[in-house]
């Protein structure tokens, strides 16, 4: 709400965990290069508001009392009631951005007093609010990029990849249709998931979020992936002594990059709060596979 020409008053309200709730105000809707209001009250009942600049992802990069957004002197205030937190503020500028972040901090820690440090956040949710109507709008950021990087190590990784292992199992009687099979379903996941690792790479970049786990677990399959393609290279003859531990590897890799894949992808899921749908579709993918594979497994072995 504005009350003057360049005073803005602003009210938050969260439920009371014990925890910090914070209001950013970003250019591009990102958390870091933001500058946030942040109001906690104590277990002894004092209040504290802090301004904060969020020059990174690491605890020491978030600066107190640091920021582009000019407090209102003696308008401030932060209040517990009823299970619930307020945080009231004015600020002093022309037209604060309309990019709006709110967070609450983990339940039950709040910042020492000794340097005002704040953790990591464990919600939050970007906003646009039109400051003409009062409206505000939920986004997600880069949504279609996400959606993408999504399907596209779905697809690719975790769809892909498991057929093109079936083919090889369980269509060796009809050679080299097998073969060329195998080949291409994987030469086609194995692009899909490449493009997928790709497009998380650059969502991580414009984000900035703190995902290295799965960045780290989406690379390490990435470069199973290039060691299956350069096997297939070096593949040596059937009559080759060395023949067996090849094919040791080859199947060991495979199965290893498929099952840290579908670990990862659910992992991505959680991480994207994607939504249970996503969970459930590829989880009934999976399911079909198995019971396709366990059926032509079954065939397999009453023909041997």
């Amino acid at each position: 709400m504005r009350t003057d020409t360049n005073v803005w008053s602003y009210v938050l309200s969260a439920p009371n965990t014990n925890s910090y709730i914070a209001m950013g105000f970003s250019e591009k809707g990102k958390m870091v290069g933001s500058t946030a209001i942040v109001g906690w009250v104590s277990n002894d009942g004092t209040a504290t508001m802090k301004k904060y600049f969020l020059g990174g992802q690491s605890p020491n990069q978030v600066l107190p009392d640091e920021g582009n957004l000019q407090l209102v002197n003696f308008t401030s205030s932060v209040v517990a009631e009823n299970s619930r937190i307020y945080l009231a503020f004015q600020l002093n500028i022309e037209m604060p951005s309309n990019r709006l972040i709110y967070s609450v901090g983990p339940s039950g820690m709040l910042p020492s007093t000794a340097d005002y440090r704040l953790t990591e956040h464990q919600d939050h949710t970007s906003t646009s609010l039109d400051y003409n109507t009062g409206q505000s709008e939920t986004k997600t950021l880069y949504a279609n990029l996400r959606r993408s990087h999504g399907l596209l190590n779905m697809f690719g990784w975790g769809i892909l990849m498991p057929i093109g292992v079936m083919a090889a199992r369980y269509l060796r009687q009809y050679d080299p249709i097998w073969f060329y099979s195998h080949i291409t379903i994987q030469s086609l996941g194995f692009i899909l998931g490449f493009a997928g690792v790709i497009s998380g790479l650059v969502l991580n970049s414009r984000l900035q979020n703190n995902v290295n786990r799965h960045k780290g677990l989406g690379i390490f399959i990435l470069l199973l992936g290039c060691l299956q393609a350069i096997a297939i290279l070096v593949r040596p003859d059937k009559e080759s002594k060395i023949r067996k531990y090849w094919n040791w590897y080859h199947y060991i890799t495979g199965r290893v990059l498929i099952l840290l894949a579908t670990i990862n992808v659910f992992y991505g899921i959680h991480l994207g709060n994607a939504g249970s749908s996503w969970k459930a579709g590829f989880s009934v993918v999976l399911v079909i596979l198995f019971i396709t594979a366990l059926m032509l497994e079954i065939r397999m072995w009453k023909r041997k």
